[in-house]
């Protein structure tokens, strides 16, 4: 940032629009002044994520990003991340014969808090999950999922308790009660969010916003000052 062309007060500006709930509104910021362009924008808005928020993230990997433990729960899905057409206009260019991008979430559930671990998978196949799902999910946590032939009837052998629905017969178990519901909810919004931006048109971009995700809900939300708050931590420990 210290050697972009924009005055501090500007990156001031954009960093507390950047903030409001991440959901930049371009012709709104164009309005006020903030940058001449949207395309000006877009590469502030790339400098903020991978300059601040990206290293935040990488940081706290580096430490060990793990979810669950004895008496949590963490719900387990998979979820196929395509890019769209907006308003289902224009020609399909070559983003179109790409293969959908499958996207692995590990969701940590407590009673006012959703920690999300969302890594994107060439396949979901039992040798990739449950390598995942041992690197991030700590040994002793409750989990629950669909019946995917992936982990099915493997978890109890690393040391988890699982619980699993069958969405072929409820949506909720009438014997335990375990759902999927939390993550399904949760898919919906991040895949708002990051159609919203445009994120999802490679796979290189889809990596930058399901990290931004993790940075929002581990990071973010948890600062007593909220989101401007953590981005201005993140600002003076990693610029």
């Amino acid at each position: 940032m210290y050697k972009s062309r924009k005055s501090l007060a500007r990156w001031l500006m954009f960093i507390y629009r950047f903030s409001q709930g991440l959901q930049l509104r371009q012709l709104d910021m164009l309005v006020d002044g903030i940058a001449g362009s949207s395309r000006t924008l877009t590469k502030m808005a790339h400098t903020v994520r991978k300059q601040v928020c990206m290293k935040a993230v990488s940081c706290l990997k580096s430490k060990g990003m793990k979810v669950g433990g004895r008496h949590h729960f963490v719900v387990l899905d998979e979820s196929k991340f395509s890019h769209k057409r907006k308003y289902n206009r224009g020609r399909f260019g070559n983003s179109w014969r790409r293969k959908r991008q499958w996207v692995f979430g590990m969701l940590e559930v407590g009673i006012t808090t959703r920690r999300p671990i969302l890594k994107l998978v060439k396949t979901r196949s039992r040798r990739v999950l449950l390598r995942v799902i041992r690197r991030h999910v700590k040994r002793g946590s409750y989990i629950m999922s669909d019946e995917w032939r992936a982990y099915r009837g493997q978890l109890s052998q690393y040391g988890y308790q699982h619980f699993s629905v069958c969405h072929k017969d409820n949506f909720v178990d009438a014997r335990t009660g375990s759902h999927t519901q939390h993550i399904e909810r949760a898919w919906q919004t991040y895949k708002v969010d990051i159609w919203r931006h445009r994120g999802n048109r490679t796979s290189r971009l889809l990596k930058y916003h399901l990290r931004l995700i993790e940075w929002r809900y581990w990071l973010g939300n948890k600062h007593p000052e909220g989101l401007l708050g953590r981005l201005i931590h993140d600002l003076k420990k990693f610029q």
